[in-house]
């Protein structure tokens, strides 16, 4: 037992550094773009796509860098409010720049900027869509971005739930492409839960408080989503059900992330966080 633990943590060091590395190669990259050096020419453009890839990876200095172009107005169109959001997630990393660059740029935007929920690496169940779910995946696309969820989570959720039957029904009588229960259909507003759009709707307004809830640990909001947030909080972790655990692997599978971007003002974090984090059962 003592040997597994031990193997498991030097794997999760192993991903972190890997990660991490990443993050610094693409923020370096980015900076090539920004400045022009190295003999490739300005794209302000490129620079902010690779600064985005690298703040959502984690890297404090890229968050700060593009939080800076925009406000600035540094080859791009100049937007404080969204410069406000980048410069948050370093100041939450104790970054003093970006607390001093807050006070200058006023409030962040609440919804989670676009290039953050995307990547193009894990992109099979977007872009390799088969005929007939073309129409579900037009309404994710259209649909996912308003609730600040990635489109790639959304499919992944609608696969694994109705492999995209907008009329499949369970023993436990959830309904449609996402699977709402009664309860969860009426908690998020949805009158007609075999409408797709309307299904889509609710179960994205779900995975929104979920993804906030959780704070954007995946393992964590597919668990509450298939098991509920209140099972998650009572095992402190994915609850030992063989059905949840088999439905976290295929989401995380299809993702192929660990963690969202969330907005925190959507609802306040679970009370059990603190306790799960310690526990590691996320895992």
């Amino acid at each position: 037992m003592g040997a597994s633990i031990v193997l498991v943590s030097s794997v999760a060091i192993a991903e972190d550094k890997t990660q991490k590395d990443r993050a610094v190669a693409l923020r370096h990259e980015g900076r090539t773009f920004e400045y022009g050096e190295n003999g490739f020419k300005k794209d302000p453009e490129k620079a902010v796509e690779l600064y985005c890839e690298a703040a959502r990876l984690g890297d404090v200095e890229a968050q700060y860098n593009l939080g800076w172009m925009l406000a600035n107005g540094r080859g791009v169109p100049k937007d404080e409010a969204t410069a406000a959001y980048f410069f948050t997630m370093a100041a939450k990393q104790g970054d003093a720049l970006s607390i001093r660059m807050l006070r200058q740029v006023g409030e962040p935007v609440s919804k989670v900027p676009t290039c953050l929920l995307d990547t193009d690496e894990g992109h099979d169940i977007v872009d390799n869509a088969l005929p007939q779910h073309q129409k579900v995946l037009g309404l994710v696309q259209q649909l996912a971005p308003q609730y600040g969820v990635s489109p790639r989570l959304a499919m992944a959720i609608i696969r694994a739930e109705s492999n995209f039957n907008p009329t499949a029904v369970s023993p436990k009588n959830a309904q449609g492409l996402m699977q709402l229960i009664p309860e969860t259909a009426e908690r998020f507003n949805v009158k007609k839960p075999f409408d797709p759009e309307q299904n889509i709707r609710g179960g994205l307004a779900y995975l929104r408080w979920l993804l906030a809830y959780f704070q954007g640990n995946i393992a964590l909001v597919a668990a509450g989503y298939n098991a509920g947030e209140g099972a998650v909080n009572r095992y402190a972790g994915v609850p030992p059900y063989a059905e949840t655990q088999g439905y976290v692997k295929r989401i995380r599978d299809i993702f192929r992330r660990d963690d969202h971007p969330y907005d925190a003002t959507v609802t306040t974090p679970s009370p059990e966080l603190p306790r799960i984090i310690a526990s590691k059962r996320s895992m």
